[in-house]
């Protein structure tokens, strides 16, 4: 299967999604001792913030989950491909400036990364590193689901990795035996 059609980005990016519900469902009802930082918001302000960002996930992951499910060829495409697009560009303007400071500090050139100070500690260190590397993670997923999906056919159909047989994942399919 051609890498621009595989619907392997789409079960990564919901996979991803997924993770991000989740962990923000954690955060609402486990926010820990100062999940403001010291900001000028409130903790109805976070509340709601993380609500809004659990519902536009899920959301995204329903859409990108359609992508490649067989009662969604129905769609029209318009009604997928537009939050697709939406959060992908939502996800490349958070990951691609999170990975150049990943650079940044990985090299030392600016180890508190663009905004942030010289001496931070090293657990500040590697959990911007990992944040960083997640949210880059997922616009690489999602950009991926997207252009897959943008560059089928309409009528064409995606063979998701339950509708292949047992032992073929990594299988390139076979042509038919030629007729003698």
């Amino acid at each position: 299967m051609h890498a621009c059609r595989d619907p392997r980005w789409a079960y990564g990016a919901l996979a991803w999604l997924i993770f991000f519900v989740v962990s923000h469902v954690f955060l609402v009802f486990f926010p820990g001792d100062d999940p403001t930082g010291d900001g000028p918001w409130s903790m109805r302000a976070y509340v709601i913030f993380n609500v809004v960002l659990i519902s536009v996930s899920a959301v995204g992951a329903v859409v990108v989950h359609a992508t490649v499910r067989p009662w969604a060829r129905r769609l029209p495409r318009w009604l997928l491909l537009p939050p697709l697009l939406c959060g992908s560009v939502l996800l490349v303007i958070r990951g691609v400036p999170g990975m150049a400071e990943n650079l940044l500090m990985v090299t030392g050139v600016r180890r508190g990364g663009f905004v942030g100070a010289d001496d931070i500690s090293t657990t500040e260190f590697w959990t911007g590193l990992g944040i960083n590397t997640y949210f880059f993670l997922g616009a690489v997923l999602l950009v991926g689901a997207t252009v897959s999906y943008g560059r089928r056919t309409p009528g064409s159909r995606v063979r998701s990795l339950s509708d292949r047989p047992a032992g073929t994942l990594h299988r390139r399919p076979q042509p038919p035996p030629r007729a003698r």
